[in-house]
């Protein structure tokens, strides 16, 4: 197994100069776009207790989790899958602000699984959230967020799907599901396999109406028409319901009059992050992308665990998915190559050039490799007794 120890875990994966140097400019991109929408930036930890970290985000985070013993208090921890719930800690326990308030973020989480075929299981997430507002005037904000945040990363052609969770939540209510009946019907709706559900529903006891409602849900997807649709396969829906598709409408309008370039597609079946969402769910794809760019939604109360509820909206992304996706002109390493020469002026132009921010690589005594082997596109050379800048041909 010698030969084999530069191999890594199948989903982790090194990230080489050109393509690391990159993904900071984006970085930098993004987080000064986030600045100048008000949004602070936070940095939390990278592994922290298992009941903190775990709180208030149900069992597929629990899944995705990575999990070791503390060797100093005997407790357990996980090493973050999402960075999300420590922001909403963040907010509700440290700041305890009345006003709202906006943070963002950007680091290296750790899962279990990849999310797709051949995904890494150690994105770079990036993401932003607001607290303590409750209107839409806010889930639209992080909608517009997003796809500035998608547009910065130069990706374009972009589309918007949109759901609630409230409208399955309310069906299983007014059906009366016990919590093992609700489980099972939302990892059909999920796999969106009608026989399934048809199986399900056909086993329960429930008035014909409500299971109707619940089988129809399956298939309310599509443009503005899926909504109409839905006003009349719900019409004898609970008020939980009606106030589900109330909440949705008012966003698609909105967002259809400030992004009106944004097509629309609305899935009343989608219910990612159900176990925590409270609301509105979203997700940003792009042609020829079959995973979600960035996704996000509602989740209002969170907080309330570390004594401190408030509403809450969000989103996030991978950045390494937003680079290999992006036309952005990111601009490539370059820099200057000075000679080895123990020349006093030499080094004082050297040390001017870097002072002006500029990429100076020093050539060693005896190395391979010239200026363009070294990445640069420049060298110093000495003309008329003084060193100058050469653009190299």
């Amino acid at each position: 197994m010698e030969n084999e120890r530069w191999l890594l875990p199948e989903g982790i994966e090194e990230v080489l100069p050109d393509r690391a140097w990159r993904l900071e400019l984006l970085r930098r991109r993004l987080l000064d776009l986030f600045s100048t929408w008000g949004y602070e930036l936070v940095l939390p930890p990278f592994i922290e207790y298992l009941e903190s970290l775990l709180i208030g985000t149900g069992n597929d985070l629990d899944l995705q989790t990575f999990k070791l013993t503390d060797q100093l208090s005997g407790r357990m921890m996980g090493v973050r899958a999402d960075m999300t719930p420590q922001v909403a800690r963040i907010d509700a326990h440290h700041l305890k602000r009345v006003t709202p308030t906006r943070l963002c973020y950007l680091g290296t989480v750790l899962r279990t699984r990849p999310e797709g075929h051949g995904g890494s299981r150690s994105p770079l997430q990036v993401g932003a959230e607001l607290y303590g507002h409750g209107g839409i005037e806010s889930d639209v904000e992080v909608l517009r967020l997003m796809l500035a945040t998608l547009q910065g990363a130069g990706l374009e052609q972009l589309y918007l799907d949109l759901g609630h969770v409230g409208i399955f939540r309310g069906l299983a209510r007014q059906a009366g599901l016990a919590p093992a009946q609700e489980a099972q019907l939302f990892d059909a709706l999920q796999r969106k396999s009608r026989p399934d559900i048809d199986v399900l529903l056909a086993r329960l006891e429930l008035a014909d109406e409500v299971r109707q409602m619940l089988r129809q849900l399956a298939v309310l997807n599509g443009g503005e028409e899926a909504l109409a649709t839905a006003r009349t396969v719900f019409r004898r829906a609970s008020a939980e319901v009606h106030a589900a598709l109330d909440n949705l409408e008012a966003i698609a309008a909105v967002v259809r009059n400030v992004l009106p370039q944004v097509p629309l597609h609305f899935d009343l079946a989608e219910l990612r992050g159900y176990h925590y969402h409270t609301g509105v769910v979203f997700a940003a794809y792009a042609p020829g992308s079959g995973q979600a760019l960035a996704q996000g939604g509602r989740y209002d109360d969170i907080g309330r665990v570390f004594g401190h509820a408030r509403p809450a909206t969000g989103f996030s992304a991978d950045l390494k998915t937003l680079l290999a996706l992006s036309t952005a002109n990111l601009p490539k390493v370059r820099g200057i190559f000075a000679p080895c020469a123990g020349d006093p002026a030499l080094t004082r132009q050297v040390d001017e050039l870097r002072a002006r921010g500029e990429r100076v690589v020093c050539a060693l005594p005896g190395q391979q490799g010239d200026a363009v082997a070294m990445g640069c596109d420049r060298q110093l050379a000495l003309r008329d007794g003084s060193w100058q800048v050469v653009v190299l041909d």
